[in-house]
């Protein structure tokens, strides 16, 4: 392999002293029209995730309801048996689904994961929403202060270096930190020029949060018809003259824009040409010109509303006046998803 090809991600440092690279690579297989889950897209996943490995990425983003995690861990342990990176060196997080907000639960989905990946431990585990879902799809209502009770233990016994959330808003953040014994590291949350929830990224970072980015290009990229999608597009003139003034993609300005704002992002891509544009951002600064005009394109626009939650007790996002539709079955249930079993 060629070392033109390598890349160079900085790092933040977490509340805890540990270092998360500002680029990870994101491991959720997209969903088609039908809310499927495109699992036949996981060879090609293997192959992006072991390229990024390769050419220099250090964190990868998993989580039980992905079912990635065999793929993540199969991808680590073969890099470790090539000599080209120690498990020290990379950064893992996963997530633990809403079916196990129990406190023992969360200890057994940690586990669980741990077992579908053949790893001792992750550097970070994230209560992936604040909302309790059995698998039946009935609001448990169990109380995420309740559940960040089995995080904290999960700490405790070293299964995860670190614990964090993912989804919340900022009044389940400042309640979750006056409840908490251990604070959390990241707050997990959906990202990008349409959405740059400035109120809650402030407020996580007054109070030593680091926001992670998921879904960091919006909908830009998104060739689905809809006629409520607000997104600003890949070929928008504003984006793409910003672009052409820096000789880097439009989806490379998304990616830096969040870094400048001190933010980590996790782009997801199986195409190996774009696991190296995602992480080439760290080689140029965007002016105050081309920051006003991202900051201008910020109308509020959710790529990820899941509408079938939002009468949930916990939902963290505004309740829009919609029908509700049916949840998905592939939130519920899955065959590699129960607690442990692989």
């Amino acid at each position: 392999m060629s070392t033109d090809l390598k890349v160079n991600i900085p790092s933040f440092t977490l509340n805890n002293g540990l270092k998360i690279p500002a680029v990870g690579y994101g491991t959720w297989v997209n969903v088609d029209k039908n809310n499927r889950l495109l699992l036949e897209d996981k060879p090609k996943l293997l192959e992006a995730m072991s390229h990024a490995i390769d050419v220099g990425y250090r964190h990868l983003d998993t989580a039980h309801l992905y079912r990635t995690e065999p793929e993540v861990g199969w991808v680590v342990r073969k890099k470790i048996q090539e000599g080209v990176i120690t498990r020290e060196q990379m950064f893992i997080t996963t997530k633990v689904w809403q079916h196990n907000h129990r406190p023992e639960d969360v200890e057994a989905s940690v586990r669980g994961s741990l077992q579908r990946m053949g790893l001792d431990y992750v550097d970070l585990v994230l209560m992936h929403w604040p909302m309790a879902i059995s698998v039946e799809g009935a609001d448990e209502k169990i109380d995420y202060i309740e559940s960040w009770r089995g995080f904290e233990s999960v700490l405790d016994k070293g299964l995860a270096k670190s614990i964090g959330v993912s989804n919340f808003n900022a009044q389940q953040i400042e309640r979750l930190l006056r409840n908490c014994r251990v604070k959390p590291v990241v707050n997990q949350v959906e990202l990008n020029i349409n959405l740059a929830q400035k109120d809650l990224v402030s407020y996580c970072q007054k109070n030593d949060i680091q926001c992670v980015a998921y879904t960091p290009f919006g909908s830009m990229m998104s060739s689905r018809e809809d006629p409520n999608n607000e997104g600003t597009k890949v070929d928008d003139p504003r984006l793409t003259s910003i672009a052409k003034k820096h000789g880097k993609t439009v989806g490379q300005i998304a990616l830096r824009h969040l870094y400048e704002r001190g933010l980590v992002a996790i782009p997801k891509t199986i195409t190996k040409s774009r696991v190296v544009e995602n992480a080439s951002i760290f080689d140029f600064q965007l002016d105050a010109s081309d920051v006003e005009t991202l900051n201008a394109l910020d109308n509020g626009y959710r790529t990820v509303r899941p509408l079938f939650w939002q009468e949930y007790e916990y939902y963290p996002f505004d309740r829009v006046d919609a029908p509700i539709p049916k949840i998905p079955e592939q939130y519920l249930k899955w065959e590699d998803g129960g607690k442990i079993d692989i």
